[in-house]
């Protein structure tokens, strides 16, 4: 799923979660108990790596990615030292939202290849000792999908009740609001059956009736599937919208307008959820990720162990930060705070210290570049900056993803015209605005840093044409910045920002402190450096990130770095003091 945001109607979801007060001590500690042991488990231990297969090789040179691309590079893949792959979906569809709206289920995109060609990459992926996430949509399906063309073509087909209808005899629908509208209406008229059908997304992805037991059956018999043919988890996509209030009441009071906190409150997600474990999840030795929402209590839900529903969950709060209120993704001019963006990843860290499990991420298909929105693009501060943000997401607590092209410092494209863009939540954004006589410039301004297009370019593998992703006319524009960024130019330079990915990695597998560790803020009121400790078994790692461009020093008071050892650092030189370089990243053993 996009990041689901309101806009103009609702505060933007990076305020959902703050609801919970931030500790504004100078040091904040989690309540990890290591002496107790946090339970190990393979997929805490992961990492994984998301491939976009629209945008990471094409094979057959029609300009959009491929399964037969991604066997091409398995070996990349595996040199890279990750663990599992997320594969964006691949099922079938119409790609009115990029595979997002799933038109069968157990059949392949023929733009991707074919079923035969996903059974010999999972093959490639688990010869080389890979695991395979797949992303699966349920909440909502494509209005080309056989079930829904059933439902609409009559009230006395089977299929109809495997949807949400409003009939119009009763009048117009109480109102909802929907996320890839134009007009923010999730109510859209069918003439064959005289009733409308409800989508919280575009008026082609029709949610699912969940509240049938029958529908409920048809998913899990689909995903077992997937199970069967050996992958090892799903990613769930916006799973914490499937349930819903059939009485279609106003929205509470108490959402203050919220309608995404509204949508991820039903009455039966967690029956849902435990129903699918016991039936399905239970019975496979695999794992799970939630798109959950909301403030601590709302996501622990998911991944409490003993609640027996999901294993991982993402939280928004962190990623959704330094936005300006009830605007679509317009990035604050004055940047993020980091000192208040270091507290919410201490709360949620916190929160996962001793039940659940929560994920660490700065970038995904729904997001724009890590480099270009937490870092530096520039330049003189690309190669340390992607460095010192690759750190970052694998010294923390938590399981990492980590976004395909990031290993190499892709940035975003920028782009300048509308037309340029493909996505459908910036489209209709766009629409919005202009409809209401925005400032369509500033919105095209704030999207070079914030829209989803600028992590779909395609993948730069070397200096060739396209980048060496196709050989036909991408489906989405490369960077012109491939010539110089991009896998080749970097393969043989030990001092290359893929090569401190690989090294990060191999830290990181070899230091379970960096895993299942205390975690512990440092120096929390400093505005330009983000440090922390990870402590387990006696053993401490110091980390340190300045985030910012100019040289920043930390209070170490209470810390002894006089004997310290560098495990790995982004300067030839790393810093053993408090005093670090523009976007210095070093890790230290006290």
């Amino acid at each position: 799923m996009r990041l689901v945001l309101q806009f103009s109607i609702l505060p933007c979801l990076a305020l959902m979660t703050l609801l919970c007060a931030c500790n504004s001590s100078t040091e904040q500690k989690t309540k990890t108990s290591t002496d107790a042991k946090t339970d190990e488990n393979w997929w805490k231990e992961a990492v994984v790596y998301q491939i976009y297969p629209r945008s990471f090789k094409d094979s057959d040179g029609d300009g959009i990615g491929d399964l037969q691309g991604i066997i091409s590079k398995l070996d990349y893949v595996k040199s890279l030292g990750i663990d599992m792959v997320w594969l964006n979906p691949v099922y079938a569809s119409p790609n009115k939202d990029n595979g997002y709206d799933i038109s069968d289920y157990q059949n392949i995109m023929k733009e991707f290849g074919s079923m035969s060609d996903f059974d010999a990459l999972l093959k490639g992926f688990h010869q080389r000792d890979i695991k395979v996430f797949m992303d699966l949509v349920v909440n909502h399906c494509s209005s080309e999908h056989a079930w829904f063309k059933a439902a609409r073509s009559s009230r006395n087909s089977p299929y109809y009740q495997y949807f949400h209808w409003w009939p119009a005899e009763k009048g117009k629908p109480p109102y909802r609001w929907s996320i890839f509208d134009e007009k923010g209406d999730a109510w859209e008229y069918n003439k064959a059956t005289d009733s409308y059908y409800l989508h919280y997304f575009a008026d082609g992805q029709p949610d699912l009736n969940w509240e049938n037991p029958k529908l409920r059956q048809e998913i899990y018999k689909m995903m077992r599937f997937w199970l069967d043919k050996g992958i090892d988890g799903f990613r769930l996509d916006a799973i914490a919208f499937c349930s819903k209030d059939t009485l279609w009441p106003p929205l509470p009071a108490e959402y203050n307008g919220q309608w995404g906190m509204y949508y991820a409150s039903g009455p039966h997600l967690h029956d849902y959820m435990q129903e699918m474990n016991r039936e399905v999840l239970s019975k496979y030795n695999v794992a799970t990720v939630a798109e959950a929402m909301g403030d601590v209590e709302r996501v622990m839900k998911f991944v409490d162990p003993e609640r027996k529903e999901l294993n991982m969950a993402y939280y928004f709060e962190a990623i959704d930060f330094g936005y300006l209120p009830n605007e679509y993704k317009m990035p604050d001019p004055k940047g993020f705070d980091l000192v208040a963006w270091k507290k919410v990843y201490a709360k949620w860290t916190e929160a996962f210290a001793n039940k659940g499990w929560g994920t660490i991420y700065l970038a995904n298909h729904d997001q724009p570049r890590m480099l270009s929105r937490w870092g530096n693009d520039s330049p003189e501060f690309r190669d340390v900056s992607s460095k010192m943000l690759s750190t970052f997401i694998l010294s923390m607590r938590g399981t990492a993803f980590y976004y395909f092209g990031d290993e190499i410092g892709m940035s975003n494209i920028k782009f300048d015209k509308v037309e340029e863009y493909n996505d459908i939540e910036l489209l209709t954004n766009y629409a919005q605005v202009k409809a209401k006589g925005g400032d369509l410039k500033r919105f095209l301004e704030g999207m070079k840093i914030s829209s989803r297009d600028n992590g779909r370019t395609p993948m730069q593998w070397d200096s060739s044409s396209n980048g060496g992703f196709s050989v036909g006319k991408p489906w989405l524009k490369v960077n012109p910045n491939f010539t110089s960024v991009n896998v080749a130019a970097q393969e043989t330079d030990p001092n290359s920002i893929l090569n401190y990915f690989r090294n990060m990695i191999q830290l990181r597998k070899k230091e379970p402190t960096l895993i299942y560790g205390d975690f512990t803020l440092v120096d929390v009121d400093n505005p330009a450096i983000f440090a922390y400790t990870r402590t387990l078994k006696g053993k401490k790692l110091l980390v340190m990130l300045n985030f910012k461009a100019v040289p920043a020093s930390i209070n170490t008071t209470g810390l002894d770095l006089s004997k310290a050892k560098v495990l790995i650092g982004n300067y030839p030189t790393p810093a053993t003091t408090g005093q670090l370089k523009p976007y210095e990243a070093v890790i230290l053993e006290l």
